[in-house]
């Protein structure tokens, strides 16, 4: 079976969950004798030998390199020496161009959109070769606005038009389903929930001092250290964090709160921790990668993830993966996987304060939660998820437009 995949990131150059779950999901449908052409939109090394690789874009650019963060521009450099910046609906729209050469080459049974970011492309080439499309759907819209309002139109008509189009809906959890069925009115029957997982060798041992030595000396005279590690946005939901551990803070006084992350709320946590007046016990980082984004898990005695509407979100799996056990929203789907954690909506700030507080003030609940739930990390795994995938390709594989 041949799977023309549509994608936009993936590791080590990509900003997010997104490039991890494609590549641990492919890396699982391999296994199952699926041959897979991943399709992206930037140039770049990747050695991955499990699936071919190939770039969108115009003829005459020698590469396209990709900016550090998630949404945002790409730098286009043509073989005439020319550097061309584009923005993201930009990018979006000579990625659905440069696909139309991409098909006429390639033979594939199945078309598998990731995203509303490759939606067009995706739409684009089953108008030209009438093969079923799969629109995998890792977040929507209104996820990454918060459901606070309805976010960007382009992007929810994108997505609208797409999941209509579509031969078949895959979400990330029932909470992204019923999200689906919410904001767009797909009916349920479309929409094969498969659940993201994690790929538990994946993690990299965390080797020599650790890169948040100063953490660690504070650690010896008796602080405490809780982490949240994603894009500062308002969908992360970090400003009830910052409220819930300003209420920590008046209890366990040597407690501190490392943030790993980069994004457009920055200046304004920034702040809000100063209003607070927790700046002492509040680290901002910047994105980390390799050795500093492993250590950061590593060095905390709790990991939160406060998102007000998480369709997936593996970092709790990295954490526990690292030895550190979780507070996670109720607003996200991978709550409806791992049991052992601490839980809390998003909004309870004084419920996310009493749950922080219980674990710092307590050991031996830190190490129960984390032992429980590490014997559920050890069984997580992408087989479950690559059958349910490959079961659904078998389904559609033969619906071909006339």
């Amino acid at each position: 079976m041949k799977i023309l995949m549509l994608g936009w990131e993936l590791p080590p150059h990509n900003s997010g969950g997104l490039g991890v779950a494609c590549y641990q999901l492919c890396q699982a449908l391999s296994k199952k004798g699926v041959d897979i052409e991943f399709v992206l939109p930037y140039t770049a090394r990747h050695d991955i030998s499990f699936m071919s690789i190939n770039s969108a874009h115009p003829q005459d650019v020698e590469a396209v390199i990709k900016a550090g963060i998630a949404y945002d521009s790409f730098k286009y450099v043509k073989k005439t020496g020319e550097i061309q910046w584009i923005d993201l609906f930009g990018q979006s729209a000579v990625y659905e161009q440069a696909i139309e050469r991409i098909v006429t080459l390639a033979e594939f049974d199945v078309i598998h959109a990731h995203d509303w970011l490759t939606c067009r492309a995706a739409l684009r080439a089953k108008e030209l070769t009438g093969k079923p499309l799969i629109v995998h759907i890792h977040s929507i819209e209104a996820d990454r606005a918060g459901n606070a309002q309805a976010g960007n139109p382009l992007v929810r008509e994108i997505e609208s038009t797409a999941m209509l189009l579509a031969d078949k809906v895959v979400a990330v959890s029932q909470h992204t389903k019923d999200a689906i069925i919410r904001e767009y009115a797909i009916p349920a029957d479309k929409i094969e929930v498969i659940h993201n997982s994690f790929d538990t060798s994946s993690l990299l041992e965390v080797e020599g001092a650790s890169a948040y030595r100063y953490l660690e000396s504070m650690q010896a005279q008796d602080y405490k250290v809780v982490a949240s590690i994603g894009r500062l946005t308002t969908q992360k939901g970090l400003p009830n964090l910052l409220y819930a551990f300003s209420e920590v803070v008046e209890r366990v006084p040597k407690s501190l709160l490392l943030v790993v992350g980069s994004g457009e709320q920055y200046y304004e946590l920034l702040t809000l921790a100063a209003q607070l007046g927790i700046s002492k016990n509040v680290v901002f980082t910047e994105f980390q990668r390799g050795k500093r984004y492993r250590d950061a898990y590593a060095v905390a005695d709790l990991f939160v993830m406060p998102s007000v509407s998480e369709p997936f979100g593996l970092t709790p799996l990295e954490a526990i993966g690292y030895g550190t056990p979780a507070l996670i929203s109720k607003q996200s789907g991978v709550a409806e996987i791992i049991r052992n954690c601490l839980k809390v909506d998003f909004w309870d700030v004084e419920e996310m304060a009493n749950q922080i507080t219980a674990v710092l003030q307590n050991d031996g609940l830190r190490d129960t939660l984390h032992a429980n739930a590490y014997q559920e990390y050890e069984r997580l795994g992408w087989n479950h998820a690559a059958d349910k995938l490959f079961a659904v390709y078998e389904q559609h594989r033969h619906k071909v437009l006339a």
